[in-house]
């Protein structure tokens, strides 16, 4: 119930009592003036948190513009001016108490990592961000912390991509966290000639897909650009496949979890009836099935009491319900919840742990299914064997720098003449936006026709309008013929479908770089090296 509604139900309660006490014409005068003044005292305090309140939703946006930081300080100093009583009337679309009143620790021990003079060499590790103090520093920077310390040389830089946590953080604290543009523009700014861009992400979804959209508008800026993997690495296209990342991540917050709890092992808390759920966030992109690649993992590696459970209930099978019923079918008694997240931030806080009627907490318990439901309020960032993870992603992002480089020093080599035919064909790319659809594992079509070499290569979205064969500078001059797109139909593991783009493209040799242009929906060109190789003939 609404804080307001409360409010006017005790003051209606308040006249009633006194109307109680006696007749209309008998209840004392005194009574009634107090009632009255009470009603308008809550009016001047509710008008005071309502103004608190709209100011707050007007900052809790995902756009950032030229007032917002003028926004966010307005929006703190109004809440100050409130007093106590005040401050519990704050409710609006998305404001409440919490927004400045809830202690999430000292954001002083944070560092935003926004300083200026960078070098030539960043990595920017970009994460989506967290309010909760204490969890910022424990889960982002301590990831942050220890890619720095294995490359001492780059200097490492932060930026998130919710906006709606950076005004967060900047109103209640004034701390000032860039988002994924203003980083771009600093290293920019800066003279970064090689930047390595480290996701924080779990996996290749929504927010990584942004993240690469993104770092396209400024790749043409630095010499070179490479975003390295996300925590859980390729997606793959069905529930089976699993990883290295996978299995490692599975290692890691099992262990975690077992450390956390009051047994010696995980075997020792299945056999006391203990059953571990994980929660993730969840999805509605194609990578949810992630999800349920995790819960393979944890088959495999015979963790049979640990359950993959998502906030959102995607995959359906990841619902909280679905989880609950998972759980006590396997005769589990007790339950050990716990984030499958980088961060314990709102959703550990609040949609896991919180006192809500929907939490999973409350949920599991509501159940009547389990003895005892415990809580684990840890991200993933602070554990030592993912930070490792990262620092080996990030490392696989600079050395691939020095082998572009390596590869332009050597000649290259002309291939043997294919047969006419058709043929599958690896398409490789110097870019992690410009690539082949995941729903076709990196595979195109090679077309052999009297000896010339066309390669369809079906996309990931259409936001690439045109290609030309060729340079950029030359893409835009009078009469350039540009390469037109297809409308290709691509299947997913899960069994969506989704139209994109694809497009013909002469190849002049196979193992060959060559250049290739492309022009997005913002009208800019970009330059791309490109290359086919390793054909297998397609049977007819």
């Amino acid at each position: 119930m609404k804080r307001r509604t409360v409010r006017t139900l005790a003051v209606a309660f308040a006249m009633a009592t006194v109307f109680a006490m006696g007749s209309a014409n008998s209840f004392a005068e005194e009574e009634t003036e107090a009632v009255e003044a009470a009603a308008e005292v809550s009016e001047e305090d509710q008008a005071a948190a309502d103004e608190v309140a709209a100011l707050i939703d007007a900052i809790y946006v995902q756009t950032w513009t030229e007032d917002t930081a003028e926004q966010c300080a307005a929006a703190k100093k109004a809440w100050d001016a409130l007093t106590d009583e005040q401050k519990e009337l704050v409710e609006g679309e998305n404001a409440d108490p919490d927004y400045f009143g809830r202690d999430t620790g000292d954001a002083s021990l944070d560092d935003p990592r926004n300083q200026d003079e960078i070098g030539e060499n960043e990595i920017l590790v970009v994460s989506f961000g967290t309010s909760f103090n204490d969890s910022r520093v424990e889960d982002i920077k301590a990831i942050e912390d220890a890619i720095a310390e294995a490359y001492p040389d780059w200097s490492v830089r932060r930026a998130f991509t919710a906006q709606i946590i950076i005004n967060h953080v900047l109103a209640r604290d004034g701390e000032s966290i860039d988002n994924v543009e203003q980083a771009l523009e600093r290293a920019v700014a800066n003279g970064v000639k090689n930047l390595v861009v480290q996701p924080t992400h779990l996996m290749h979804g929504a927010e990584y897909d942004e993240l690469m959209e993104a770092v396209e508008e400024y790749q043409d800026q630095f010499e070179s650009v490479v975003v390295a993997e996300p925590l859980l690495g390729e997606v793959g296209d069905d529930a089976t496949v699993i990883n290295e990342d996978k299995a490692a991540v599975a290692e890691a917050v099992v262990a975690a979890a077992v450390e956390s709890s009051d047994y010696d092992s995980l075997e020792a808390a299945a056999e006391d009836g203990t059953a571990i759920v994980l929660m993730g966030h969840g999805t509605s992109h194609t990578a949810k099935v992630s999800y349920s690649q995790m819960q393979t993992q944890m088959n495999e590696l015979g963790y049979d009491n640990v359950f993959i459970g998502t906030v959102e209930g995607e995959p359906e099978e990841t619902a909280c319900e679905n989880v609950i019923e998972a759980v006590a079918a396997a005769g589990y008694t007790k339950v050990i919840l716990r984030p499958l997240m980088v961060v314990a931030g709102d959703h550990a806080n609040n949609d896991m742990a919180g006192e809500d009627e929907d939490s999973w907490l409350s949920m599991f318990n509501a159940s009547g299914l389990f003895e005892s439901v415990d809580t684990q309020i840890e991200g993933l960032g602070r554990i030592e064997a993912i930070e490792e993870l990262y620092i080996e992603h990030t490392a696989a992002a600079i050395e691939s720098i020095g082998a572009a480089d390596d590869a332009e020093d050597e000649d290259s080599t002309e291939t043997a003449a294919l047969a006419d035919g058709v043929y599958t064909v690896n398409f490789d790319t110097d870019s992690s936006m410009f690539h082949v659809n995941e729903a076709l594992d990196g595979k195109a079509t090679l077309t052999v026709e009297n000896g010339e070499m066309t390669v369809h290569v079906t996309l990931v979205s259409q936001n690439i309008v045109n290609l030309y064969y060729g340079l950029a500078a030359d893409a835009e001059t009078e009469g350039a013929e540009l390469l037109e797109p297809t409308i290709d139909t691509v299947t997913y593991s899960d069994g969506t479908t989704e139209e994109v783009y694809g497009f013909d493209i002469p190849v002049p040799a196979l193992d060959t770089e060559f250049d290739v242009a492309l022009i997005g929906t913002k009208g800019v060109w970009y330059d791309h090296k490109v290359s086919v190789s390793d054909p297998v003939a397609v049977e007819e």
